[in-house]
Order: structure tokens, then sequence, then C-alpha cells
């Protein structure tokens, strides 16, 4: 393993995490005060279970206290992007005002050198070496790396689902313009009785020409979790290689990279885990890298090495740096805790909107199908229409979703969303089944 300047002890700072959350290695005091309170908080509930720590509203009120958010406004929208919790914000600012020292020495010599330890947290979280991790701006940028950078011919086929994002699909409709590729697409059904319908729905769309299967994790527009495993293991059955779209998964509810089996993995950092805005993370299985090109030219000496994927010219180092904080703050508040809490949350009102009248689910109940993010539909009312009004007058903001096969209002809470605030977002939910919805000034 290559050592960078400036790495080893940060390194060490996040390998603790676990044990005790590295408070002396702070640097910024107003950082360690915020993470010795999420610490102590944990320490209370450290007994336990996960499931009881996720009813314990007295923990989630100090959680809810890390984040600097308005309680004017309730926002159901943090599948789109996530605030950050003051920790993070104060490091990003931290390393932002350093940077701006003597910019070309410290960003270059003495801040980015360290993002090698952000590499190695992340490796960590996701379960692989720390040599197959890029630290991208999000998602798409990782995704984009590996669905542009794969060599197909004519006539190879890539197989998703209908249901897949929009920036993906464009990004595959593009080679088949230029390059004479081919994007097959199969739909699953909304939502599934059992995810091996999903699976089967992917088995059918294979033919001798499938090259490539990209496959959400996670469907952004429903929540549907996806046995990414099992078409995992049918591809490469079938020499196909496989491309996972975790831009909602990774930090929302816990697995590892062995879970999925997947040759490629993308996911932004600025939804689940809370880090910087522009933050992603791009893996690839060490065997694949020397095969994919990057978007951006890199050496031939670079071939092999992950690194060439992050060649974008000059960049903050300060977003990658306060990753971090991000990192420990998932860990001191418990994955398996917030996890448990984000369920909590989704199904506290899912349930209580299911027995209203007009009111269908296009996501799941079953635990093995949904977390945070579900989609619910209320009779033929326009989603547009119904998040216009859930924002003009009662300041909820909510995803309108729009899409050939359904509709419905998908929503997004998070680790600082209260009961409460969802229980007012059932209220008018629940008057616009019974009453309609009403007409907005």
């Amino acid at each position: 393993m290559e050592h960078y300047p400036g790495a080893l002890d940060r390194r060490r700072f996040l390998s603790s995490v676990g044990k005790g959350l590295g408070l002396a290695a702070l640097s910024s005091s107003t950082v360690a005060s915020l993470l010795k309170d999420v610490r102590a908080a944990a320490k209370r509930v450290s007994r336990l279970s996960a499931e009881e720590a996720a009813r314990d509203e007295d923990f989630w009120f100090d959680i809810q206290q890390s984040f600097s958010v308005t309680r004017g406004l309730v926002n159901l929208n943090n599948g789109g992007v996530s605030p950050s919790p003051r920790i993070v914000t104060e490091a990003l600012v931290r390393y932002l005002w350093q940077q701006e020292d003597a910019t070309a020495y410290t960003m270059w010599e003495i801040l980015e050198p360290q993002s090698e330890t952000i590499r190695t947290g992340l490796a960590e979280l996701f379960g692989c070496d720390r040599e197959e991790v890029a630290i991208t701006r999000n998602t798409s940028d990782s995704l984009e790396a590996v669905l542009f950078g794969l060599d197909l011919k004519r006539g190879d086929e890539v197989l998703t689902t209908t249901q897949d994002y929009p920036r993906m699909l464009t990004t595959l409709r593009q080679r088949e313009r230029r390059e004479g590729i081919v994007l097959k697409t199969v739909r699953v059904p909304i939502p599934p009785k059992d995810p091996s319908e999903i699976t089967a729905a992917f088995e059918a769309g294979l033919t001798p020409r499938t090259r490539v299967i990209l496959v959400s994790h996670v469907v952004n527009i429903t929540g549907q979790i996806v046995p990414v495993h099992d078409i995992c293991e049918l591809a490469r059955r079938r020499g196909i290689e496989t491309v996972v779209d975790g831009a909602h998964s990774l930090a929302h509810f816990q697995f590892k990279r062995d879970d999925l089996n997947c040759d490629y993995f993308g996911t932004s950092l600025h939804k689940w885990l809370h880090a910087p805005k522009g933050t992603g993370m791009l893996y690839v299985r060490k065997d694949k890298i020397a095969k994919v090109w990057p978007l951006m030219a890199a050496e031939k000496s670079q071939d092999a090495d992950i690194r060439k994927f992050e060649e974008t010219g000059t960049r903050s180092a300060a977003q990658r740096l306060a990753i971090g904080e991000a990192l420990l703050f998932h860990q001191g508040v418990g994955p398996e805790r917030k996890e448990a809490r984000l369920r909590l949350l989704a199904r506290h009102w899912m349930n209580q909107l299911k027995g209203e009248p007009n009111v269908r689910f296009n996501t799941s109940f079953d635990d093995r199908q949904s977390c945070a993010i579900a989609n619910v539909q209320v009779g033929e009312t326009d989603p547009y229409a119904v998040c216009a009004y859930l924002m003009s007058r009662h300041k909820i903001y909510a995803t309108p979703i729009l899409h050939e096969e359904f509709k419905g209002v998908r929503v997004t809470p998070s680790v600082y969303t209260t009961l409460k605030e969802l229980d007012r977002f059932c209220e008018v939910m629940s008057a616009v089944a019974r009453k309609g919805l009403p007409k907005v000034s």
C-alpha cells in the first residue's frame, strides 16, 4: 500500500471512529464539541437494540439538533440532496479557509494528499480495497465514467429497467446514437409482491448480445430495493458485467460490497451520508480498472490506477476532506440505528395513510423492499398539483413523480425529520384523499 504525505494520521483517525470517535485527532474545537454531543447521545442508547433506539425520541431529538435546518419548512425531499449536519458544515468551512492561505501550496501539498484517508474510510464503509475506490462528484459522475468507459461494439446490448435514473438512460441513448450499441429495458412491477419478480424480469430481458446490466440498488422514484445480488449472480453466470446505481443505498441501509457482488458501483455521498454537496464515490473491481477508459484523459501509466477516474482538473480539497466528518457522524449515530429509524419514519406516515380512501402506494411495505423512500398516489390527482398545494399552503416540500407507468408523490424523510412533521403531512394528505385537492390561488 502506497503512503501519501499527511495521510497516515488522518487514516488512523478515521479508523478510530468505532473506538471512541477519535476526538483527540480533531483540530477544531467546534467540530469536537459537536461530535462529543453525538457521542454522548449514542452512549445513552448503547444498551438498546436498533429497533428500541429507533423509538427513543430523546436520542433522535439530540440527532435532530445536530442539523441547522429551519423548522419553518418540512423537507420531505432528502432523496434529492440532504442537508449536512453542522459537524460536516463546520469542517467544510474550516478546510475552505485553510486552502485560501497560499492556495497552490496548501491545497495541493497539504490538504489534497489527505484525501487518501477519505478513500480508506469509504472503502471501509463499502467493504472493499481502498485501491478500488475513486472519490467523485456524484453518482452521475461515477456511473457515466463506467457507462462511457466500457468498450462496447455496435449491436452490443445494455439491459436496464424503464424506471432507471433518466441521466443514465440518456447516457446509454447517446452511445446508441453515436456508436450503435443497443439499450434494452424491462418493466418491473410497481410494487412487486416479491423481489424475485424483479430478477425474473431481468432474466427475461437477456439475449445473447447482452454485455452489461445496469441496475438501481434503490429505484429513486419509488424507493424499491432491488435484489442486486441475485441479478449480479444471474449476470456473472453468463459473463455479463454489472453496473449498480447506488445513489440511494449507501449509508441508507446496511450492506457491503460482497452483499452485491457487482463489478461497478456508483453513489452520491450528499444524500444518505450527509457529506458536502458535490461528493460521490465510484467502486471498480480491481481486475476491471484497466479496461475502463476514464471520462477525462489519464496517462497510460494510470491504466490500472483507480485515481485515473479523478482526473477532472483543479478542484477544491475542502469538499473531499469534509467527507471524513460525514463518516464520523454516520458511525456516531450508528448505521444499524440509523436504518431502523429511517424505516420507522417511513412506516409512520405510510401506515397512517394506507387506510385512507383513494390512496395507492407505489412502494412495498415489505422491509426487504423499502426503507426511507416511498411513493404514494391519491386518486387521479396530479402529483405536481399536490406538491404545489403542499408547499404553497403548508410549507411541506415533497417530490412529484410523473412516469409513463405510474404517478405519485415521493416522500423522503431523514434522521432530522420529526414524527410531528410527518403527522402534519399525513393530516394534509388525508384531507386531500377525503375531500379532494383544493385550488391553489
